[in-house]
């Protein structure tokens, strides 16, 4: 029997048959985390600015929640220790910024993101790119892929943090240190930022896998066909969950900040 060659040959890098403008999403990622990345390591190294107490308000950025050591009255273990090192640069969020940063490093969406936009691995899909072997993601170092799983759990806990700020934003102090309940243009920023980023992180690939996507048969299990439904529904918009998500966590920083910087003025609308 004659066996037809059906390899195809390699592409030279950028080269295509594509008629369409391939090129304008890769260069978009790369502009949109760009620019993400580098304001939120700017903001996270300031270690001020960063919560909001004028007008009584109760508000503190998604950046540096959890508060563990740190200056504002949000912080679960008072100020800076004395252990700290003198000559290392502390800042409240370095303490905490890590696990979220690391759940969307890892992510599946934002790894076909920006393998294209950063690395051109491809560029784009039927694109030539510059490599001539594929490793894979069983070799280091993106075999450390595999821990998205472990900083979803973390992504978790951090849902349950972020809704405790947004419902201690809708508690303001009046003159003579009495709470009473209240809405300010504070309060929704953080209250939508709690939203988009539980949407994003309940329809993770990992979450959907954990909670009945093991399954064979999910009919004979009700409960973990019903869960299973529920996180595939928000898997289905997981891009855009992603990029909601992304940037209105940096706008939630933005705005506590400017607010505390005398910058912005934080309305009261109840």
């Amino acid at each position: 029997m004659a066996y037809a060659d059906a390899s195809m040959p390699q592409r030279r890098f950028g080269e295509t048959a594509r008629p369409d403008a391939w090129w304008i999403q890769p260069v978009a990622v790369f502009i949109g985390l760009s620019i993400f990345v580098v304001y939120s390591t700017w903001a996270a190294f300031q270690g001020s600015h960063y919560w909001f107490g004028g007008q009584g308000a109760n508000y503190i950025s998604p950046f540096y929640s959890p508060e563990i050591f740190g200056d504002s009255p949000h912080s679960w273990f008072g100020p800076k220790p004395g252990w700290w090192p003198a000559w290392l640069l502390f800042s409240p969020a370095l303490l905490v910024l890590w696990a979220p940063a690391g759940f969307r490093l890892t992510c599946y969406y934002y790894r076909g993101a920006y393998y294209k936009a950063f690395w051109a691995d491809p560029p784009n899909c039927a694109v030539g790119e510059p490599r001539q072997v594929y490793l894979g993601e069983r070799s280091f170092p993106l075999i450390m892929q595999n821990i998205h799983r472990y900083f979803m759990y973390l992504a978790v806990v951090f849902i349950l943090i972020l809704a405790r700020d947004a419902w201690d934003a809708m508690w303001f102090k009046d003159l003579t240190g009495v709470e009473h309940f209240g809405i300010g243009v504070g309060t929704l920023v953080l209250v939508v930022n709690v939203v988009l980023l539980a949407g994003y992180t309940f329809g993770c690939h990992s979450l959907r896998h954990l909670i009945g996507g093991f399954l064979d048969a999910p009919s004979r299990a009700p409960v973990c066909a019903k869960g299973y439904s529920c996180v595939s529904c928000l898997n289905r918009r997981h891009m855009l969950w992603a990029w909601m998500s992304l940037f209105w966590v940096g706008f939630a920083d933005v705005y506590v900040r400017l607010c505390a910087m005398g910058i912005w003025h934080d309305f009261r609308i109840w």
